[in-house]
């Protein structure tokens, strides 16, 4: 099996649909000699800022001398991006032999009459092999979709359960309510395991302490309020996160500052279970920490921007930072979004913002039409145009755009990562 071989087999998968629930990765990873149970792992679950909380945390580690596994979805632009070792993607040489060995246990499944797994539970198991054959000293080690029956919940008691925003998003599959939904992401707290919980509302964090006190799992509140910003621009921002001063990131908004200070919490609960970091280590991760497609600033005449919002609690937290860091900015979207997300809700927040709206069709068979968006987002903006491709999309944006104009293109990660390439190659 070569990486295109592989690829075709792990999307295939796709028929099989997305199944909750732990049955079939626990007979899988069983058959493949269990490589999990030999791991350490930090375990992220909630609805936005998993991504940036595991790259922090990836980061500092890195910086500590760790040999770190990270295990993300989805990608931006290459599938090797959701199983990386020390920062650097899964070879395509290694995923071709890893994929060859997972088929070889399903169709030991499917032979003997079980069901044959789920794509994301095929990429589970390859990630685990993966980390288990390069011996990392831990992994940081991202939920798919809820928490409690995410395949990769499959694993023991973590050395830490990281729980960040609860919103509305999967409300199909998870609820209606954020007490649903929050029990959920509770679900990958053990039995006396540690819990980073981040600020919450009160219906979700009681939630929380309730599974907490029912599993015995110590519960770790962690407070933002104490965060100072002391200076910000396009290039990042420089904080006080209580004693500690002069933090510096390159991520943008308040909210990866608060991502920020969950890492360093997580990696204070690390030290006192035998993976210690020393403050210079610390600071020099968050300084490195890139997370590329999360309010990451591609060009800087115009300013064109790329965000990965794709719910409404996203979508708030770009229009805030968008008011923030670019207030005298004439604003121009570029907006694509799955069918099944709030765009409604999502437009709401960022139109108002908008001097234009340019709508696309992202890549997936789930795509909101770019002419059904357009109508829903001349509710809202007056000057709404549709592009049939991305790349029209981005020179209709050029075009409207003044030097000292900004461009954001956000929504559906489908989409962000083709965007991104593009404007890219436009720089080079």
């Amino acid at each position: 099996m070569d990486y295109n071989e592989a690829l075709q087999y792990i999307h295939g998968a796709s028929k099989f649909g997305w199944k909750l629930g732990l049955n079939n990765i626990t007979r899988l990873l069983d058959l493949m000699g269990n490589p999990h149970k030999k791991l350490k792992f930090i375990h992220v679950a909630g609805t936005n800022g998993k991504g940036s909380v595991c790259a922090f945390l990836t980061q500092i580690l890195i910086e500590a001398g760790y040999r770190v596994g990270t295990f993300t979805s989805p990608y931006i632009e290459r599938f090797t991006e959701r199983i990386k070792l020390d920062n650097c993607d899964i070879d395509e040489d290694d995923l071709a032999r890893i994929t060859g060995f997972v088929k070889s246990r399903v169709d030991m499944m499917t032979q003997a009459g079980e069901n044959h797994p789920t794509e994301f539970e095929i990429v589970t198991a390859i990630g685990m092999q993966y980390f288990f054959e390069k011996k990392c000293d831990v992994v940081v080690l991202e939920v798919g979709l809820g928490g409690r029956f995410d395949a990769t919940n499959v694993i023991d008691v973590p050395l830490a359960a990281v729980i960040m925003t609860i919103g509305y998003d999967h409300t199909d599959i998870l609820g209606k309510t954020l007490p649903e939904i929050a029990f959920e992401k509770a679900g990958i707290i053990k039995e006396g395991g540690d819990v980073l919980l981040y600020p919450q509302s009160d219906e979700a964090e009681k939630v929380f302490e309730r599974v907490c006190a029912e599993r015995k799992a110590v519960l770790h509140k962690v407070d933002t309020g104490c965060i100072k910003i002391r200076e910000f621009s396009e290039d990042g921002q420089v904080f006080d996160y209580g004693e500690r001063k002069g933090l510096s990131i390159h991520l943008l908004g308040e909210h990866q500052a608060k991502n920020a200070a969950m890492a360093i919490r997580t990696v204070e609960l690390l030290a006192k279970k035998g993976l210690p970091v020393t403050e210079e280590q610390l600071r020099r991760g968050l300084e490195k920490t890139r997370w590329p497609g999360r309010l990451e600033v591609l060009l800087k005449k115009p300013v064109f921007l790329i965000d990965g919002a794709h719910n409404r609690e996203g979508a708030e937290v770009l229009s805030r930072t968008l008011r923030e860091y670019f207030p005298n900015h004439r604003k121009i979207f570029i907006f694509g979004v799955l069918k099944d997300k709030e765009y409604d809700l999502m437009l709401e927040k960022v139109a108002p913002l908008a001097s234009a709206i340019i709508t696309v069709t992202p890549e997936s068979p789930r795509a909101m039409k770019a002419r059904d968006l357009a109508v829903i987002a001349g509710r809202y903006c007056k000057n709404v145009l549709v592009s049939d491709t991305i790349e029209d999309a981005i020179e209709k944006s050029f075009k409207l755009a003044e030097p000292d104009d900004l461009v954001c293109s956000f929504g559906s990660l489908y989409y962000i990562g083709v965007v991104r390439q593009l404007l890219l190659n436009r720089k080079k």
